[in-house]
């Protein structure tokens, strides 16, 4: 089984920064495709990012050039770093991993089998 906890959300202002920490426990996050979703309200769970177990990166075509996903080995930790907010990237992002070797950011959210609780981002304009 693998925990996942989220962190680093919050409120911020439009073109400003924020990073997001995905805290892992049971197995290794360098071993699992991990993946970052998000669910803006009234939207379905849509995805942002991906790292396979290799360490390649896959990214939305929307949001790429602003996040960029990573991840630590020694703290066990994923990361997803966003630029440039706007105010139409207000969702709840979620940490998601599954024991697949292969895995993409247009992954379905069946495709995940471990969840975390999510971490509100609220951009204001």
């Amino acid at each position: 089984q693998m925990q996942l906890v989220e962190s680093g959300g919050g409120p911020v202002q439009a073109g400003g920064s924020l990073r997001l920490s995905c805290a892992a426990s049971g197995y290794s996050v360098s071993t699992y495709c991990m993946a970052w979703f998000r669910q803006a309200p009234g939207k379905e769970r849509e995805g942002v990012a991906a790292i396979r177990s290799d360490g390649s990166m896959t990214y939305a075509d929307s949001l790429r050039g602003r996040i960029t996903i990573s991840r630590d080995k020694a703290k066990n930790t994923l990361y997803l770093e966003m630029d440039s907010l706007k105010p139409e990237d207000t969702a709840v992002y979620y940490c998601a991993a599954d024991r697949r070797r292969w895995c993409s950011w247009a992954d379905r959210v069946s495709g995940f089998s471990y969840w975390g609780q999510g971490t509100q981002v609220t951009v204001s304009s």
